[in-house]
């Protein structure tokens, strides 16, 4: 079973503490990062997508929910707080549950099965609606784009490059947002920069991915879940 990723935005060490514990006690989660403020979460979430946010409201700087209004989170959001005045507020910006601390595991427990059922239901309309072709803005054009086709992306500062069978398309989006629009179990993120069509690796070597007669770099945190996906379709004695 694959295990959903999550992290913990809250500027409290023991809340972080206590969180990290239970997420370490059910079996489907993945702890992926904790976050001391709202501006650390962001620039994480910036280059890496997780399935599950675990969000303190009251933080100095910016609020849990400042932080929901600003950013466009596709992730599950659970608040955490000890401050139910807020409850209203936290649903209007589509929470799937709000935790009102000092919270017992078995609340806890609730939640998480609550987002993994609502995972699972929005993984199969994804499954059943995935389009077989994407249209990108690139300048004054709107571009047709197979997915199929697409060999890798590669995210340049505000931009992406697509880079198909035929053509290389520069448009004005983030790689989070296009990554949000593609299968899934087919495109592989190697490198905070670059994402791969898996059925178009023609070969890895090292540390490189070999792609339409181009070698891309596979970073350090990557590369486990880069040959997770690949050892699935190793040939083995």
């Amino acid at each position: 079973m694959k295990k959903m990723s999550c992290i913990i935005v809250d500027d409290e060490p023991v809340a972080r503490k206590i969180l990290h514990e239970f997420v370490e006690h059910v079996p489907f989660l993945e702890l992926a990062g904790k976050f001391e403020n709202a501006t650390k979460a962001e620039a994480f979430l910036k280059t890496s997508n997780v399935d599950i946010i675990f969000l303190d409201i009251e933080m100095p700087k910016v609020s849990g929910l400042q932080f929901l209004q600003k950013m466009h989170i596709e992730s599950i959001v659970i608040l955490t707080t000890a401050f139910p005045q807020y409850a209203l507020e936290g649903y209007e910006l589509d929470i799937i549950d709000y935790l009102l601390k000092p919270f017992a595991f078995n609340r806890f427990l609730k939640a998480v099965q609550k987002a993994k059922d609502y995972h699972a239901l929005k993984n199969q309309a994804s499954a059943v609606l995935q389009p077989s072709y994407l249209f990108i803005k690139s300048d004054k054009r709107i571009e047709k784009i197979e997915v199929a086709d697409i060999l890798y992306v590669e995210s340049v500062g505000n931009y992406v490059s697509v880079y198909t069978t035929g053509k290389k398309i520069l448009a004005y989006l983030t790689l989070k947002s296009l990554e949000s629009q593609l299968p899934l179990d087919e495109f592989i993120k190697i490198h905070q920069s670059f994402l791969v069509n898996a059925s178009k690796i023609d070969a890895i070597e090292g540390n490189e991915v070999k792609v339409g007669g181009n070698s891309l770099p596979i970073s350090r945190n990557y590369r486990e879940p880069v040959m997770r996906i690949v050892n699935k379709r190793m040939l083995k004695r």
